[in-house]
């Protein structure tokens, strides 16, 4: 059986690739995909898999424009943080769904009714119900509106409202606004920076990926830059070139 992971967030992936082979140890799995461009340029050139495991908001769209391309009769599993009472009318109509984070016992279930089910499919009218359902909540834009990151064996959703930072050094570290650092398995800053609204963070130099309401006032120094001091206990300085001076104080004025 092939199983194909569509999920944006990397630890929640890996976290969803050693339940499923605990529970479906034959199984090949395929991704995560993290995209919905990346999810169509792999299903445009291979075989559709048995089942599908989808996160319903990735990186650039919602999954239902990738799972468009799929064979009506290939199963999905939606792995979601959207809240059930809004997916609840739509139940019968797949395989089943799951909240984040996701339990191993509903996963498990997940994958019984699966193998009860092979022959139940998502149908045109389903996918058009769910993309009218997601439209209200994509509309704003596909921004983040939290991150998952490690606490020793557990992984938390930290909400986009309590980072401070991001920064940069040999890996990715997320700051909270009280302080509490995290490692990220981001590879770069570029790449969360797709995820975040731009009008909320702020790209301050090779290093540092900032919330511009941790701002608690900046000033230009004799060279030209821009001095930015945080709001947090440590006080923390971050300077911004003379090249982008004007271009901060653009974002600024215009948040």
């Amino acid at each position: 059986m092939k199983i194909l992971i569509l999920e944006d967030e990397i630890l929640i992936a890996k976290g969803l690739i050693v339940l499923i082979k605990q529970l479906e140890p034959q199984a090949e799995i395929i991704g995560p995909m993290a995209s919905v461009r990346e999810t169509i340029a792999w299903l445009e050139q291979n075989q559709a898999p048995d089942l599908v495991l989808a996160d319903i908001q990735l990186s650039d769209g919602v999954s239902f424009n990738a799972l468009e391309k799929l064979n009506p009769k290939t199963p999905v599993i939606f792995t979601t943080a959207f809240d059930e009472y809004a997916l609840k009318a739509f139940r019968l109509n797949s395989i089943d769904y799951l909240l984040k984070p996701i339990d191993e016992e509903e996963l498990k279930r997940a994958f019984e009714k699966f193998h009860l089910l092979k022959e139940k499919y998502l149908d045109a009218s389903f996918q058009q119900q769910m993309l009218q359902m997601l439209q209200g909540k994509s509309t704003v834009g596909t921004y983040k509106t939290r991150f998952m990151v490690y606490s020793g064996k557990s992984i938390i959703p930290l909400p986009t409202s309590e980072i401070a930072y991001f920064q940069k050094e040999e890996i990715i570290f997320l700051t909270t606004k009280d302080g509490r650092q995290y490692v990220t398995e981001f590879r770069s800053l570029d790449e969360i920076q797709d995820l975040i609204d731009p009008a909320t963070f702020y790209r301050a130099n090779r290093q540092f990926l900032i919330l511009g309401d941790q701002i608690a006032k900046f000033e230009t120094d004799y060279m030209g830059k821009i001095i930015l001091t945080l709001d947090m206990p440590s006080k923390m300085q971050i300077q911004i070139s003379k090249d982008k001076a004007a271009d901060f104080r653009k974002w600024v004025e215009e948040r």
